[in-house]
């Protein structure tokens, strides 16, 4: 069997919109691993998202950030991160416009002052006077949540890797995009629950493809080898790139018309599908 060399997105792909991974999912990650191919994390999501419940399951590395750093086993391969004085110019854009937000670095995620009650909302609902909003916050707290780092002061972190903002009342998402047109790569949120009007602030320049290519490169591994599998317009690239592009069922129309293949959705044990298909397990 030719050894293939996966690149797995996180949300929506290996991961399900309540934010825990499907055990038929798990499984087909386990055995293609066995069978002698190699699996790396590609995701937009930042070290403290990649939760041990995920990285228990084994991997040989991880692109993160959305291709902001690439992690190998025996350490970081790069690491590229936004200038201080745009966290700076960043931080109080957003602040001076009402706009929630949190930044994501390596070393922790930082939300703004408001951003708690406004993703509870996002993710459960209206907890304050909706019942099943409140059980689902109390009886399945999303890990996501849980990870955030709230009641900072100061925001002007030195080590952030991207940002992500919420959607706004006060601005659009074209709004913000040309606000920081030339000092990011804007665009829109691979968290649904988020809002179409919500999105990621990225260092220019960087996609999941060329860490993908980075990496390649760096182990000698070929890409004709390469298989993608994604669900989001930040996938749209390693679909270019890599050699196979699969799209989960729930991905989005602009990326299953570039998919060579697409599988069931994540709710569907859509990833043990994807791999069964091609003879990866």
């Amino acid at each position: 069997m030719d050894k293939k060399i996966i690149f797995l997105d996180i949300d929506g792909t290996l991961v399900t919109d309540d934010g825990w991974v499907p055990a038929s999912a798990a499984d087909a990650c386990r055995q293609a691993r066995l069978n002698g191919h190699e699996i790396y994390l590609c995701t937009g999501r930042s070290k403290p998202e990649i939760y041990d419940f995920i990285m228990e399951i084994g991997f040989d590395g991880i692109i993160g950030a959305g291709g902001g750093f690439v992690e190998l086993n025996d350490g970081m391969l790069y690491h590229k991160t936004v200038p201080a004085i745009e966290v700076r110019r960043m931080v109080d854009f957003f602040n001076q416009h009402g706009v929630d937000f949190y930044l994501e670095s390596n070393g922790g995620l930082f939300a703004s002052k408001n951003f708690l009650p406004h993703v509870e909302r996002c993710i459960y609902g209206d907890i304050d006077n909706d019942p099943d909003a409140r059980r689902r916050k109390e009886e399945q707290p999303h890990p996501f949540i849980e990870g955030l780092i709230y009641g900072e002061e100061d925001l002007y972190k030195t080590d952030v890797n991207k940002a992500c903002f919420l959607q706004s009342d006060k601005l659009s998402f074209a709004q913000i995009k040309a606000e920081f047109e030339n000092a990011f790569d804007t665009i829109q949120c691979t968290v649904p629950q988020f809002g179409d009007e919500s999105g990621e602030l990225m260092v220019p320049g960087i996609h999941k493809a060329t860490a993908i290519e980075a990496l390649l490169t760096h182990l000698e591994l070929s890409k004709e080898r390469t298989i993608a599998i994604g669900d989001g317009l930040n996938d749209l690239e390693m679909f270019d790139y890599c050699a196979v592009g699969i799209a989960m069922g729930n991905a989005k129309e602009e990326l299953k018309a570039v998919a060579d293949h697409v599988t069931g959705s994540v709710d569907e044990d859509g990833l043990h599908q994807a791999f069964r298909t091609f003879g990866l397990i």
